[in-house]
C-alpha cells in the first residue's frame, strides 16, 4: 500500500518507530470488520473475533460491574505498556476507580487491576508468553487467561520481578476465586463456552 509505504518512510527518517506511528498506520488500513488488531513487541497482530470469543468477555464484563462502573471496565481499548512498542488491546480490563487517563487520553498501565485475555488459536503464544511477562512486569495485580479450546481459565497473581509468583487453573465449571485480590469477587465460569 502507498500510504504504508509513505508511513514508513517518514518512519525510518524520522530513526524512531513508536506506538503512535504504528498505530496510525493501522489507522489507515483496511482493517476488516470484527477483527481485533494490537502491537506485541512491535509486532501487529490481527486476530479475528469469534461468537465463542465474545460470549466469554461480556460474561466476564458482565460480573465485573458487580465491583466496576462502565466508566471503569474496558475492552479491546488501546492500552501501552512498558517494554518494546507494546500497544495491547486487552478482551477486558478493569481500572482502578482512582484513575485518569494520560494526556494522550489513553488508560495507564499503572491503574490497572485486572487483564482478562481470552485465547485465539493464531494470537494464543502472545497470551501465554510475552503479554503475560509484560502484565508481570507492568505490576498487573491480576491476569486471568481463558482457553475456550482446552475449557480451562489459568489465573495468575503475585507480580514481582517481572513474573507472576502464583498461577492456579481449572476447568470452566470452577469459580474464579478473586477474594483475595483488588477485584474482590468470585466469577462464575460454567456458562464460558468450548471451542
Amino acid at each position: 500500500m502507498t500510504v504504508l509505504a509513505d508511513r514508513i518512510e517518514m518512519a525510518e527518517e524520522s530513526a524512531e518507530l513508536t506506538l503512535d506511528v504504528m498505530f496510525e498506520w493501522l489507522e489507515k488500513l483496511p482493517v476488516p470488520e470484527g477483527y481485533k488488531t494490537e502491537i506485541v513487541g512491535g509486532h501487529i497482530f490481527m486476530s479475528p473475533q469469534r461468537h465463542h470469543h465474545f460470549e466469554i468477555i461480556l460474561g466476564i464484563l458482565e460480573q465485573l460491574r458487580a465491583k466496576y462502573s462502565r466508566r471503569q471496565l474496558a475492552s479491546d481499548v488501546r492500552i501501552d505498556f512498558p517494554g518494546r512498542l507494546n500497544g495491547f488491546a486487552c478482551d477486558v480490563a478493569a481500572i482502578a476507580d482512582r484513575s485518569v487517563k494520560d494526556g494522550k487520553g489513553h488508560w495507564r498501565y499503572q491503574d490497572i487491576e485486572f487483564v482478562a485475555e481470552v485465547i485465539s488459536k493464531d494470537t494464543a503464544a502472545n497470551d501465554y508468553g510475552p503479554k503475560k511477562d509484560t502484565y508481570a512486569a507492568a505490576g498487573v495485580p491480576v491476569y486471568l487467561i481463558v482457553d475456550p479450546y482446552t475449557g480451562e481459565w489459568h489465573l495468575h497473581t503475585q507480580p514481582q520481578d517481572g513474573k507472576y509468583h502464583a498461577v492456579v487453573s481449572f476447568g470452566f465449571g470452577e469459580d474464579v476465586d478473586l477474594t483475595g485480590t483488588a477485584v474482590g469477587l468470585v466469577l462464575k465460569t460454567d456458562d464460558f463456552p468450548r471451542d
